[in-house]
């Protein structure tokens, strides 16, 4: 079983699990492409030279470019790749991080509003904040909530069946 499955109680079932919306890579895929081709032209300049001063200038361009990537490009990769949001029938849950792990579970029936927000380009790109309020504390906000109008759908009739469901019994 992996990820989020071996998070859940053992009848706990999972409703929706997502990742942020993929525009947090676009900046480090743009510098990912821009540093290659920077690499790419300073190997072709490099190329020219004779002798050690070529070994030394290719190394200096590999190493130059290894250490953009590493930088700009693979942490937040590496921040996308490990953060979380899960809807279950019981539970919304929220983790995030690479070296130290949080996170937040808010039980269905803590919810008291769920709220979502985007702007035009958000809107074009199909993400948005999404603004969940429980009984006791001030309200959530999780940022590029890919669908985000779907995902407050879901937590809505999520919510409304459980009270109409507590009403019931």
């Amino acid at each position: 079983m992996g990820y989020p499955e071996d998070a859940l109680a053992r009848d706990e079932e999972l409703l929706l699990h997502r990742h942020p919306h993929w525009k947090m890579l676009f900046v480090p895929a743009l510098t990912f492409i821009l540093s290659t081709a920077v690499a790419g032209f300073l190997v072709g300049v490099v190329l020219n030279q004779e002798g050690t001063t070529r070994t030394v200038l290719l190394g200096l361009v590999v190493v130059v470019w290894v250490a953009v990537v590493a930088w700009r490009c693979i942490p937040p990769l590496l921040r996308w790749r490990s953060t979380h949001f899960i809807v279950t029938d019981r539970r919304v849950l929220i983790r995030h991080g690479v070296l130290t792990h949080t996170g937040i579970d808010i039980p269905m029936n803590r919810i008291s509003s769920v709220q979502f927000r985007h702007g035009l380009f958000d809107r074009m790109l199909g993400t948005g904040t999404l603004i969940i309020g429980s009984a006791s504390e001030d309200p959530l906000e999780y940022d590029d909530i890919p669908q985000v109008q779907q995902v407050h759908s879901l937590l809505y009739h999520q919510v409304f069946d459980a009270d109409d469901h507590r009403e019931n019994q």
